[in-house]
């Protein structure tokens, strides 16, 4: 999985939503460690609901150790994978299940709102509202960042129709629920992405995986937050999430919105034009090799006929060079607008992402530089890390 770098920032791959043999998950903190390094995340977080116990046999209570454990083992064969500590709020009544992290004592979390989570999930009949509000102003004292999970999976209440209560209202006026799942499961949720527009919340797609990940995203990749940080750490990750730099990454989806959505898509891009000439009629030629592993499926358009792609439509696919051929360039432009609708990478819930490249046109090249660009490229495997000091590349 490889995802550029933007301007200013590095992308790193995580997941804040995953559980393990602590509360209902089948695997152990280890495993989760093991699964991320073999992913290649940069970061997760082992969110264990505190008000379920799974083996209480077992595995005595102490939602601490989940962390500790993994965090062990991130220092010894976590290859710099950052482990950040958290916990799921679970109650089946408003505000429903959200998630806290950058937790600093789990344990310090009160489930007054349960009667019993051993091995089952037995709320008290009547949970007053302090005891529902309880764990999340704990979170909040503790300086946690806490987001909503899958809203509209109602299926602890299905009478209830209001995705956003009142008490999500009040949570968020708080100052305490910042974030909201966008994709949960490699499910994309449409509602949820309206109200990370709505209510401004920084968007999150996780596994909220309770097995083995690889055995449902065999055939693709597993889901994840894209953070944009200043650097791989921590402190760097929250002051991103704090000011909403996350993409989803869902299937072959981007989610983002427009600043991110514009730089991780030209980030990924080496683009450049040149004249040529084809039976005495001057063409652009335009290349553009995708250094990312998203496929993205655009439709270009420019001031002059694009050849070959019915509406301009294409594929750029990972780690490939795709051409455009512009024709009926009878002015001989020194500049060519190339403009790119990117229909895998959504803006808002009901607009793609819209990009515009003004491109200078060099000269066309000579057939000795044609044959040293050949030989650069045969000779480096990769893509050249500074495409601005090869004036084409020819693959």
């Amino acid at each position: 999985m490889s995802l550029p770098d933007i301007p200013g920032f590095v992308t790193l791959k995580c997941d804040f939503h995953l559980h393990t043999a602590f509360s209902d998950g089948h695997v152990w903190p280890t495993f989760r460690v093991n699964e991320a390094v073999r992913d290649n995340m940069d970061a997760i977080s082992l969110t264990e609901h505190i008000d379920y116990e799974g083996a209480p046999d077992e595995i005595q209570r102490n939602y601490n150790r989940s962390y500790e454990i993994a965090l062990e083992r991130a220092k010894t064969r976590g290859k710099g994978l950052l482990i950040i500590k958290g916990a799921e709020i679970s109650p089946r009544v408003p505000p429903y299940h959200n998630n806290a992290i950058f937790l600093k004592d789990i344990d310090a979390l009160p489930i007054g709102y349960m009667k019993s989570g051993k091995k089952q999930f037995v709320m008290q009949d009547k949970p007053t509202k302090e005891q529902l509000m309880a764990p999340f102003l704990e979170a909040q004292k503790q300086g946690a960042f806490v987001f909503y999970n899958h809203p509209g999976y109602s299926w602890w209440d299905k009478k209830d129709t209001n995705i956003f209560t009142s008490f999500h209202q009040e949570l968020y006026d708080k100052g305490i629920l910042r974030g909201v799942e966008v994709a949960n499961s490699g499910r994309y949720n449409i509602i949820a992405h309206r109200l990370a527009m709505k209510y401004n919340l920084t968007m999150f797609s996780n596994t909220d995986e309770h097995y083995d990940a690889y055995a449902r995203y065999e055939k693709t990749h597993r889901p994840m937050t894209l953070v944009f940080a200043r650097e791989k750490s921590e402190k760097a990750i929250r002051e991103a999430l704090d000011t909403r730099r996350t993409a989803v990454y869902v299937d072959d989806y981007i989610i983002a919105r427009q600043p991110e959505a514009e730089a991780l898509f030209k980030a990924s891009l080496s683009i450049n034009a040149r004249y040529a000439t084809r039976n005495g009629e001057k063409i652009i030629v335009v290349s553009i090799f995708n250094r990312s592993s998203v496929p993205y499926r655009t439709r270009f358009s420019a001031d002059h006929d694009i050849e070959d792609y019915p509406l301009g439509e294409l594929e750029l696919k990972p780690f490939d060079t795709t051409r455009l051929t512009i024709t009926a360039v009878w002015n001989k432009p020194d500049r060519q607008k190339l403009k790119a609708v990117v229909s895998n990478i959504a803006v808002t819930p009901d607009e793609p992402l819209q990009i515009e490249f003004l491109l200078p046109v060099a000269d066309e090249i000579s057939a000795i530089d044609s044959l040293k660009i050949m030989r650069y490229n045969a000779h480096h495997a990769n893509p050249p890390k500074r495409p601005d000091d090869i004036s084409l590349i020819e693959r």
